[in-house]
């Protein structure tokens, strides 16, 4: 690639909040048709560098050249003008149109006149319903309003609405997460049908199979900085892994491979190897010809697979704790640095405004003073998500009150809650978890039920076990409930409640009650390790 011409140069490209770091000291080159592939942690300023390119965020630093001119993009229409399409993880589409006016809102296709009087709604249909069948959805989708769609759906329809039309440079942030796996193979064989026509592609993804599938080269992040950039053919997931890490040492690297490259798959042969088992089981025993010896080699392997899973769940386990440092680390950086900075221009600007005699002058100033001070009001809020201060002062009951007091004032949704005043303090790792099952599991009632009141009590069993329930009076959800076929659908949020429930060797009960609503039951073993060992 290092002589083919260059669509995409970038130069020293960083961004500041602050005097937080996000991106710092970026360099790369891309040339038409190229396939750029971008890794690294959560915080590693994947997304900053793809906000940058795509004209959201102007860089506090550097240059950005494309086809070897200097441009600046200072919006996301600026960056369509020089033809870069961007999909974003969590795409936003309006609300009040329909799929169709969605995919080609300030793209329309008009009808041949002088006059653009109305656009092309058959043209665009046609298109629309073909990018569609290529993703295998249905072609009537395209009248349904963003409400009614499915996370997967919302990412298919924001991928339509980024190849709708032709263009040159394609960032794909993490746009892979929200699909199933047939339709992430059909994107990534879309991309490499289009990178064939001389569209170049920046791609982020977590799952490194992704990566090395279609990608001529390779950037890590580590940190906000760029940590090397490798060419594919040239390199192996284990040494991209350590990149991404900061480190080569076993204990670290493992587990993140077993993430990266082997959960989904170890997962699927282990439910298969599962599965012979019990229908050689069954034929053995309606023919009462067991073979012994056959039993217990599927045996071995069963014993082996549990230790697999438990492999798994270990790695699963780091990982989480490693995000909510992270989220801890950045909350605080946030509150520390950029909130101070912004209380501090405040205040500056108050001194300002008392010594300013124009009038003009001082209402323009008052207004930007009430701008920072609504700035500093989201970034508290968005500290308080990312890291609950009142769980590492006083506690799960009193984050929980906390959290469910501001949901309810936000969604007008009456909520009662039941909270054991023994409960007392669990260990951190219990009382993020729950605090997240929580934080989901009212999020789903926000999101699906329609309900008008939601109870939630957290109290001990008989055997010092924890039980969180959380009920609610709205549509239910489908019986019977099956949590496989909501994975594939992206739906509720009960699989990701179930897979923290499962590390905390935990159970979960779901039901759906035949006079409507929905109950959650949750039984985390005693986290109480005085009483359990009474």
């Amino acid at each position: 690639m290092s002589d083919s011409p260059k669509l995409l140069s970038v130069k020293n490209l960083s961004k500041y909040f602050g005097s937080v770091g996000a991106l710092m000291g970026v360099n790369f080159e891309l040339a038409p048709g190229e396939i750029l592939g971008v890794v690294g942690q959560r915080g590693s300023g994947k997304s900053t560098l793809f906000q940058v390119l795509g004209g959201v965020y102007q860089p506090t630093s550097g240059e950005i050249f494309l086809d070897g001119k200097r441009v600046t993009l200072k919006a996301a229409s600026q960056s369509k003008h020089w033809g870069i399409e961007t999909v974003h993880q969590n795409p936003q589409l309006a609300e009040n149109f329909n799929v169709l006016n969605n995919i080609f809102l300030g793209r329309e296709i008009w009808t041949p006149s002088r006059i653009k009087i109305r656009p092309d709604e058959s043209a665009m249909a046609k298109i629309a319903r073909d990018l569609l069948d290529e993703f295998d959805l249905p072609r009537e989708l395209i009248f349904e309003r963003p409400a009614n769609l499915s996370n997967e759906q919302t990412q298919v329809v924001a991928l339509c609405r980024a190849l709708c039309r032709p263009s040159r440079l394609l960032l794909l942030d993490d746009a892979l997460a929200a699909l199933s796996f047939e339709r992430q193979q059909k994107l990534l064989g879309h991309i490499k049908q289009i990178a064939a026509q001389n569209v170049a592609v920046v791609l982020s993804s977590d799952d490194l199979k992704h990566i090395f599938a279609v990608t001529d080269r390779i950037l890590v992040m580590y940190q906000g900085r760029q940590a090397t950039l490798r060419t594919t053919a040239e390199t192996t997931p284990r040494e991209i892994v350590e990149l991404i890490v900061g480190s080569n040492r076993k204990e670290q690297v493992t587990p993140v491979i077993w993430a990266f490259e082997n959960y989904h798959a170890a997962q699927q042969q282990a439910e298969e190897l599962r599965r012979t088992q019990m229908v050689l089981r069954e034929s053995l025993e309606a023919q009462d010809s067991l073979n012994r010896q056959l039993i217990e080699r599927l045996s071995d392997q069963v014993e082996a697979l549990d230790r697999l899973n438990l492999a798994l769940q270990e790695a699963n386990r780091r990982l989480m704790t490693e995000r909510e440092a992270e989220r801890k680390a950045l909350a605080r950086d946030l509150h520390d640095q950029v909130i101070q900075d912004l209380l501090s221009y405040n205040y500056q600007l108050e001194d300002a405004e008392g010594e300013i005699a124009d009038l003009d002058q001082r209402e323009e100033l008052t207004g930007i003073r009430n701008g920072i001070r609504s700035v500093v009001s989201s970034l508290r809020q968005l500290c308080s998500d990312l890291r609950p201060p009142t769980i590492d002062s006083h506690g799960l009951s009193a984050a929980i009150r906390s959290l469910t007091h501001q949901w309810s004032k936000m969604s007008g949704i009456k909520v009662t809650l039941d909270i054991d005043p023994d409960l007392g303090r669990l260990p951190e790792t219990i009382e993020l978890s729950v605090f997240r099952i929580v934080q989901e599991g009212l999020s789903n009632v926000r999101k699906h039920s329609e309900a008008t009141t939601v109870h939630l009590a957290l109290s001990r069993t008989p055997n010092a076990s924890l039980l969180v329930q959380l009920s609610d009076n709205g549509k239910g959800i489908a019986r019977p409930i099956n949590l496989a076929k909501l994975s594939a659908q992206k739906h509720f949020g009960l699989v990701g409640i179930s897979e923290r429930v499962t590390l905390l060797s935990g159970t979960m009960q779901v039901e759906s009650p035949e006079d409507g609503g929905m109950a959650l039951q949750i039984e985390i073993p005693s986290p109480y390790p005085s009483l359990a060992a009474v």
